[in-house]
């Protein structure tokens, strides 16, 4: 009989931590930041990008539209953007204010040109003044649902893609 309360006490023990044990642990997922989109997000510098995409309303041609957040108490400017082999227009320096954002679908995106399509990624590197850069994968989209009117592209001479296509049915049928 003195055996059996130690072992009892033992199992009950065993049963309470297996709930510890058997938890999900540190560094959990629900934990991290998560933020719903289509866009590339990069929060390591004190401008923080958000958002990031390229709306195409044609092949070979797009907007670069992004959310730019300051995090420090200092002016901040955007003074550079690189897209590997594709061509970015000119600028003039995009100013973020401390504590402030500015979304580039509101005031007007960045045109790029070159050789891609909808549905691939392009590396866009963003430099501010301070010397910070941010290298994001950034999605193309097409300009179409919620990005309608964001691509500000003009008298193209490509075909535009067609918003109104339907989806081809599962199966080929």
């Amino acid at each position: 009989m003195h055996l059996r309360r130690p072992l009892a006490l033992r199992a009950g023990a065993l049963v309470l931590a297996l709930g510890a044990l058997t938890s999900c642990g540190f560094d959990l997922a629900t934990d991290r930041p998560y933020t719903p989109g289509e866009g590339t997000n990069d929060q390591s510098g004190d401008v923080e990008v958000l958002s990031a995409l390229v709306v195409a309303a044609q092949p070979n041609e797009g907007t670069i539209v992004v959310t730019l957040v300051n995090s420090t108490l200092d002016d901040q400017t955007l003074t550079g953007v690189s897209a590997g082999d594709l061509e970015v227009t000119d600028f003039d320096p995009i100013d973020v204010p401390p504590r402030g954002h500015v979304n580039l679908a509101d005031d007007g995106g960045i045109l790029v040109s070159g050789d891609f399509d909808a549905g691939q990624l392009i590396p866009i590197t963003f430099s501010f003044e301070a010397g910070d850069t941010a290298t994001l994968n950034v999605p193309v989209v097409t300009a179409c649902d919620t990005y309608l009117g964001l691509d500000l592209t003009e008298d193209s001479e490509n075909i535009p893609y067609a918003c109104d296509a339907e989806p081809e049915p599962v199966g080929g049928e």
